[in-house]
């Protein structure tokens, strides 16, 4: 039990996971947090920002182009939010009714959800680009059964974006600013922390502005 403690703790660690499991871990990383709904914890945006800094290294890990690693890691993102989509379609419903364990919290399905309703296909696009949320949107389209063309379609567009988007950001910054690879720790930091802010400032203030009468 303490070597699976141990292990998930270095799957929230993107340089671990990249320097450890290579491309292929990342690619399984950004599959299960787009797609599995025990992957809500796994670092989506900072793996991809430090993946596209790596990338710009000397010692670039992934040994292939830039852009055949982009292509790969957005199909394994789209991949991840198929699978959601079937899964939300087969046994959504049941998560409602769920109890919360380590690896699944209702509070991010009901978020999901509510994001769902208020922005509906067009969700699934933003949702990449919101933690916790990027992993419930899919099974939660699957839950309401949304067109299966057009999940598809918002499914490819909003990955690919996300992914470029986040990669070529690190890629060209660390090759505009390669001394920033020392400081990996803090650049993470900073991206978890502007990436997570907006969802919980509406878990916390949202939740607190429903139980106003």
């Amino acid at each position: 039990m303490h070597d699976v403690i141990e292990f998930l703790k270095h799957l929230i660690n993107p340089s671990w996971i990249i320097h450890h499991g290579g491309l292929y871990l990342l690619l399984f990383v950004i599959f299960a947090e787009t797609g599995l709904f025990v992957g809500f914890f796994l670092p989506g945006d900072s793996l991809l920002f430090v993946a596209g800094m790596l990338a710009a290294h000397p010692d670039d890990p992934f040994e292939m182009p830039f852009a055949l690693v982009v292509l790969l890691v957005a199909v394994a993102g789209i991949l991840g939010n198929f699978v959601g989509y079937w899964f939300g379609k087969k046994s959504g419903p049941l998560l409602f009714k769920r109890e919360d364990s380590l690896f699944f919290k209702k509070k991010h399905l009901i978020a999901a959800h509510e994001f769902y309703e208020k922005h509906g296909g067009l969700a699934i696009i933003f949702a990449r680009f919101l933690p916790f949320i990027r992993t419930f949107a899919p099974i939660v389209a699957g839950i309401v059964k949304m067109d299966y063309r057009k999940f598809t379609l918002f499914n490819i567009i909003g990955c690919v974006l996300w992914v470029s988007t986040m990669m070529c950001a690190g890629y060209f910054l660390g090759i505009s600013f390669p001394w920033l690879g020392d400081h990996l720790e803090w650049i993470v930091v900073g991206i978890v922390f502007v990436t997570t802010a907006p969802v919980i400032f509406r878990v916390l203030f949202g939740s607190r502005k429903s139980t106003l009468p």
